[in-house]
């Protein structure tokens, strides 16, 4: 079972193993492909989960159980703006799963690194899984991260941050029983996300304003 991506920002994937649940991106009917899981994972100092520059901002919990291993294979940029938009993109990402792996929709990690749509986005796909019965295990990879400068006006500033995942080694796992479903790797468990990133000029955290998650996407599994 795993992750598929839609091109669509809004849109909840689909993963069959006896019943259907959404994951953390997806696009497809395909039902075979694998469900990433979302630990706060080993990583480049840009994928810190306790932020970047701020001791005085309280930022949430975003880890998950052990069985989960969160990868994040960033380098760190050496512009300050560009790297700090990459570290808390990574946080959103964790902290989603975060919310799947506690079973709540309304988790605080999420609306803490995410505005918009891309909190609506984090909402319907950790429902999807506590709708479901359904966590996540294994290990989830992110790399080819890109970014580029958005707008910036008096008072914010925004980042575009894209990036690859590899899902074909994170897999669905029933909550009651802890049967994990296990499938093979494909195109589907390559995903494209791109995210903009926002912040208010003098705060250190940047939030996840929206987000587009591309499905078999070919160019990330070179």
């Amino acid at each position: 079972m795993a992750r598929r991506a839609r091109k669509t920002t809004a849109a909840a994937l689909s993963v069959a193993a006896a019943l259907l649940l959404t994951a953390c991106g997806g696009s497809g009917s395909d039902s075979s492909d694998g469900i990433e899981g979302a630990d706060k994972g080993t990583g480049s100092p840009a994928a810190s989960a306790s932020g970047s520059a701020s001791t005085d901002v309280q930022r949430p919990d975003v880890s998950v159980p052990k069985d989960l291993d969160l990868v994040f294979d960033f380098d760190s940029p050496s512009d300050p703006d560009s790297a700090a938009a990459l570290e808390d993109a990574a946080n959103y990402i964790r902290a989603l799963n975060h919310g799947i792996t506690k079973q709540d929709p309304e988790d605080a990690a999420f609306q803490f690194y995410s505005s918009g749509q891309a909190s609506q986005y984090a909402h319907s796909q950790i429902k999807e899984y506590v709708d479901g019965g359904w966590t996540l295990t294994g290990r989830d990879r992110y790399y080819d991260a890109e970014i580029s400068s958005g707008d910036e006006s008096e008072k914010v500033k925004t980042v575009n941050v894209t990036f690859c995942e590899d899902q074909s080694k994170v897999f669905g796992k029933e909550v009651k029983s802890e049967k994990v479903h296990r499938t093979k790797e494909s195109l589907a468990s390559y995903q494209k996300f791109t995210l903009l990133m926002t912040s208010a000029k003098g705060n250190p955290v940047w939030r996840a304003q929206q987000v587009t998650v591309e499905g078999k996407a070919e160019a990330c599994r070179g």
